[in-house]
């Protein structure tokens, strides 16, 4: 919590808008006094981190979805084998 004090903010606005909606980056006050620093290279950074945070984060799907198609099918074909000698035993 800053009190008492006036800070310079940068928003940017998320490339990926499902993770995030707005990042804020709160600008150091003697970043502008340094020799060779422009707005538009730290609006250029701050940018640059915010897609480079969504590129990074990956949302996973459900492990129902991740498993392959063969797996389900030799789960599908142990579940009738295990019902059939099932059936094979009791009868």
């Amino acid at each position: 919590m800053v009190k008492g004090t006036s800070r310079r903010v940068i928003v940017v606005d998320s490339p990926d808008p499902k993770l995030f909606e707005q990042a804020i980056f709160i600008v150091k006050n003697d970043v502008f006094s340094q020799e060779g620093v422009t707005p538009q290279q730290v609006l250029g950074e701050a940018c640059r981190i915010a897609r480079g945070y969504t590129a990074n984060q990956t949302i996973r799907p459900p492990l129902w979805r991740r498993i392959p198609r063969w797996g389900w099918l030799l789960g599908a074909a142990a579940a009738l084998g295990g019902l059939v000698w099932l059936l094979a035993v009791l009868l």
